[in-house]
């Protein structure tokens, strides 16, 4: 009888790891929003990165975050590194590596703490009518690990929260102005 429900819980342990294998090796996910403004406006608070303390989600993690900035003071190369004793906000850095004013902004970005990666943040922003659809997207590698958390956690409605709310925050800063 032992040996059965060892069997079986080998076998769902299996299961999960198969499963967790078969996900894509790559993710991404993104979010956009309508903001009367219009692009210029817009890209200058990206750009800028001292300006994220504005209307960045993550800037509320922690009051004392410790922050850095290096490079130009806008566009591609600028940087702007963190670090928190709070192990949600950790450690990072994000260095803008490609700046198309005012239509895209790519953003390499390194976690050091709580967990090592690398990905890549992306802003676009067309003009319309209306003002300019910003899209916010994340994207980059998912090793196995990240595999097998996202089976039971949704990355994409975590982050896409934070997206959401960052975006919020950008349309009320930039329409208001």
């Amino acid at each position: 009888m032992l040996t059965f429900i060892l069997g079986l819980i080998g076998l769902a342990i299996a299961g999960v790891l198969l499963v967790a294998a078969s996900r894509p090796n790559h993710f991404r996910l993104q979010r956009t929003a309508t903001i009367a403004a219009s692009p210029e406006a817009i890209y200058a608070e990206l750009e800028d990165l001292r300006r994220w303390q504005t209307w960045s989600p993550w800037e509320d993690i922690d009051p004392v975050l410790r922050r850095t900035y290096s490079g130009p003071a806008a566009g591609t190369g600028s940087v702007y590194e963190w670090a928190s004793d709070n192990a949600k906000a950790g450690v990072g850095r994000m260095t803008i590596t490609e700046a198309r004013v005012p239509s895209k902004l790519v953003i390499q970005l390194d976690f050091i703490k709580p967990i090592r990666a690398t990905n890549t943040a992306e802003f676009t922003l067309q003009a319309q009518d209306s003002g300019t659809v910003v899209t916010w997207a994340m994207y980059g590698p998912s090793p196995f690990v990240s595999r097998l958390f996202g089976l039971i956690f949704n990355m994409d409605k975590m982050i896409g929260a934070d997206f959401e709310k960052g975006l919020s925050r950008l349309k009320a800063l930039t329409e208001n102005r």
